[in-house]
């Protein structure tokens, strides 16, 4: 860490940067936003959009059903939680008795209810309402650390899988006559999504944390040509946003995932009147 803040004082000459949570916190955008702008392209062309947010609803239920089972991590019941949810969503889903907007809205609504009524029990709610809004200032040094492996694993699972997610977006029939298991690739990006937001929901907030996943690759897409800049763009937003957010949020003393989803909404407007503008042409 220390060759990081060396690295800081040096880019960033600035008296926010001098502070050791800011620059954790720093980089922790650096790492969490790309892996959402990367992860948000595919979430797009799926229009899965609103599974990102079941996630994010379903962390409360995570914590409830912890607390209920004396499970004094919460990371680890969210992310157990999340991953049940993603594969009961998946599994009803692909049995085709209902749209996959109204499957997921069913199971997202359902996991905040009963998330909130655990929690709210003899008033015990007030304890987790931090995870609706996040701290991004509160980045551990471990925090760090599991979100570097957590890039790292994000990294590898795309370059080796990238082209049969893509084919499984396209279409399902296409990718099994190319000889894709499309199920399993299925599992292996609805879970690698499930557990990157589980992990951020903490520093995000649960009430934004979709926002900063799908902004960014809307954003490319408005006015991508091809899948290459489709994520250059979509990750540029993301750790831009995240940059900018992180630095106005500390002067103005407001929540960072807020005003890194404002940041992120600015850039969609952009790129909505410039794809606008090229239609028109």
């Amino acid at each position: 860490m220390s060759l990081w803040y060396s690295i800081i004082d040096f880019l960033f000459p600035f008296e926010w940067a001098q502070y050791d949570f800011m620059k954790n916190a720093l980089l922790g955008v650096l790492l969490v936003t790309p892996m959402f702008g990367i992860l948000g392209t595919m979430v797009v062309n799926n229009k899965m959009s609103f599974f990102s947010d079941a996630l994010g609803h379903s962390a409360l239920t995570g914590i409830a059903v912890g607390v209920m089972l004396g499970v004094d991590n919460t990371l680890v019941s969210m992310l157990a939680f999340s991953i049940l949810l993603t594969i009961a969503i998946i599994n009803v889903k692909n049995a085709k008795t209902a749209s996959v907007d109204t499957i997921i809205g069913v199971f997202s609504s359902s996991a905040v209810a009963l998330g909130i009524v655990i929690l709210s029990y003899n008033g015990g709610f007030n304890k987790y309402s931090a995870y609706l809004i996040g701290d991004l200032l509160s980045i551990s040094n471990n925090d760090i650390f599991m979100l570097i492996i957590s890039f790292i694993a994000v990294l590898l699972i795309w370059f080796t899988c990238f082209n049969k997610f893509l084919l499984v977006s396209i279409n399902h029939t296409f990718a099994r006559s190319r000889g894709v298991n499309v199920k399993f690739y299925e599992y292996v990006f609805t879970i690698l999504v499930a557990i990157i937001v589980t992990i951020s929901i903490q520093w995000v907030g649960i009430l934004v944390i979709s926002s900063m996943m799908i902004l960014p690759a809307a954003s490319a897409r408005n006015i991508s040509n091809n899948i290459r800049q489709y994520h250059i763009y979509s990750i540029s937003i993301a750790v831009i946003s995240g940059i900018l957010g992180l630095f106005l949020s500390y002067h103005f003393g407001c929540a960072t995932g807020a005003t890194i989803v404002l940041i992120s909404s600015v850039f969609f407007a952009l790129t909505y009147f410039i794809s606008l503008r090229k239609v028109i042409a």
